[in-house]
């Protein structure tokens, strides 16, 4: 189950934390990764990785803040190994401020790369996946957060992050939707409180991580590597008759 092999995969934000475990966990299923992201060095170090494992992987610098860069490389991607299959949307920042000191600038800056970064990847990877043979057809995998609305999850100081991580859930429905018929999927990965270097710069004090872990059934921070099991689910096959849908990946937090 969940073999990967030969399928051609994108991960964006792919130099660390759970971009880089979503790029080991597709390789390791048999996908030959393109890991991409702001910094060539660290994507390089993540693809050597891939490659020491047994995998194959290539890497480029990809600001999804830059349409013609995400073109460039899409065409790379494709012109080296002549399809593409999985879109794994990961790229994103969370910068804490209070929502009365959040400039229009920092707004803007934190909607263009978490939202609409990933809009400007699935529109460019959904191109590209329409002309798959026989008829067409790809999984795009969006990643949002279990602060993302209507489940009773805010953020103090993470207006911008939140507002940002409910619209990938409200777009993810409607791709989904048109491009069912291009036979290819759109499904959300909402993770919950996960280790990763993005969490661990937050500096959240003591007192208030474990307030965080009272809250949460299992008493524990995810693995990044726990969130990327659901996406490799959701890249194969067998997620075949699952698309528009959101997954969260939270310890058990939604259930409390």
């Amino acid at each position: 189950m969940f073999d990967l092999t030969d399928k051609i995969a994108i991960v964006t934000g792919g130099r660390r934390g759970m971009g880089r475990a979503h790029a080991l966990a597709l390789a390791q299923q048999g996908a030959k990764v393109i890991v991409t992201d702001i910094d060539a060095k660290e994507c390089a170090s993540v693809a050597e990785e891939i490659k020491a494992k047994g995998g194959e992987a290539v890497y480029f610098k990809m600001d999804v803040l830059n349409k013609a860069e995400i073109g460039h490389v899409f065409d790379k991607a494709v012109k080296q190994f002549g399809r593409l299959d999985i879109l794994v949307n990961n790229a994103g920042i969370y910068v804490p401020k209070p929502a009365l000191e959040i400039s229009e600038e920092e707004w803007d800056r934190m909607m263009d790369i978490n939202l609409k970064g990933q809009f400007l990847c699935a529109q460019r990877a959904a191109k590209e996946m329409a002309n798959n043979p026989p008829s067409g057809g790809g999984r795009i995998i969006n990643i949002s957060s279990i602060a993302s609305g209507q489940v009773g999850v805010g953020i103090a100081g993470g207006v911008h992050y939140t507002a940002s991580k409910g619209g990938i859930i409200g777009m993810s429905e409607t791709l989904a939707v048109e491009w069912a018929s291009l036979g290819i999927t759109v499904n959300v990965v909402a993770p919950g409180a996960i280790d990763t270097p993005m969490v661990q710069a937050a500096q959240m004090p003591k007192e208030a991580m474990a307030a965080l872990l009272q809250r949460i059934p299992l008493k524990r921070i995810g693995r990044p590597e726990e969130v990327s099991a659901m996406v490799v689910f959701l890249a194969s096959e067998e997620a075949s008759y699952v698309t528009g849908a959101t997954f969260y990946v939270d310890g058990g937090w939604l259930a409390t």
